[in-house]
């Protein structure tokens, strides 16, 4: 990798934007990690350490890689500080105008080679690239949670997203340990267009009384197979994610059968936002 290529920036320090710049961290790439404030930044930086150590008490890295990994991302709250990344990849929270405003910004700092990403779980790819004078270099690359420990990275194409764009995110993937499968741009591409359904229907089931959630994430588990059920990895996700992500499903296909139960949304004006906020279903 030349020393443009090896260097990568992340907006947003929350719990994708720290896991992406840990793994990228992690593969030998410089990172820039870039949000509104210092003390968020710093939050993030202890949440990457944390995790690290994490990882060397497990045995599945050295002190020394650690080491290494922590020294290769630096912070700011200064957007203009991207303008040579090779990549810029976005994980702001999941609000289309939020997000495009971010694009259009980055098309303004960054370099015309620059390729931007967006870690969206549900927006289309298109929309966002259409902020932007680089509609060929936008792309989709949907990390899952927690981003050191999983594996996929959902890949989407927008309209106009180049194979040249499509090629070199597949080979990044690669270089992070990652599998990469591809999907074309609809609204909550694959993952969350199966994943939130589930969720809202076991949210359904708690909100009938047919069960209670110890059951309902234990038959998930237990009959299914699931690692988690769907109520505790909805309070891993964030019930207000899901709920947002529900929204862009119920709009974007035009279906009722997406709109998010009223138990969520209930929970959601209580605060009651899963591991965050210390409560969601369960309590943390």
């Amino acid at each position: 990798m030349n020393s443009q290529e090896n260097y990568i920036g992340v907006v947003g320090s929350g719990t994708m934007g720290n896991g992406i710049a840990h793994v990228f961290a992690q593969s030998n790439y410089k990172v820039l990690l870039v949000d509104l404030n210092q003390s968020i930044l710093d939050n993030a930086m202890k949440t990457i350490s944390s995790n690290l150590k994490r990882q060397v008490k497990k045995e599945l890295i050295t002190q020394s890689q650690m080491n290494h990994s922590f020294d290769n991302i630096t912070t700011s709250t200064n957007m203009k500080s991207l303008r040579n990344a090779f990549i810029v990849i976005e994980a702001a929270s999941e609000d289309e105008i939020i997000k495009t405003n971010i694009f259009k910004n980055l098309d303004t700092i960054c370099e015309p080679q620059t390729i931007l990403a967006t870690n969206t779980s549900s927006i289309s790819i298109t929309k966002i690239a259409n902020a932007t004078s680089r509609k060929d270099k936008v792309i989709g690359m949907h990390f899952m949670n927690p981003v050191p420990i999983m594996k996929l990275i959902e890949v989407i194409k927008g309209k106009d997203t180049s194979e040249q764009t499509l090629e070199t995110i597949l080979k990044i993937s690669k270089k992070l340990n990652k599998i990469a499968l591809e999907c074309n741009d609809s609204p909550g591409f694959i993952s969350n267009r199966i994943l939130m359904p589930l969720i809202n229907e076991a949210a359904y089931c708690l909100m009938d009384r047919i069960a209670d959630k110890e059951s309902i994430d234990g038959i998930m588990k237990l009959g299914m197979g699931h690692p988690m059920g769907p109520l505790t990895l909805a309070d891993l996700i964030g019930i207000d994610v899901c709920v947002s992500i529900m929204k862009v499903l119920e709009e974007g296909l035009k279906s009722k059968k997406y709109a998010p139960c009223p138990l969520l949304l209930d929970m959601v004006k209580s605060n009651k936002l899963g591991k965050k906020t210390k409560e969601g279903f369960y309590r943390y």
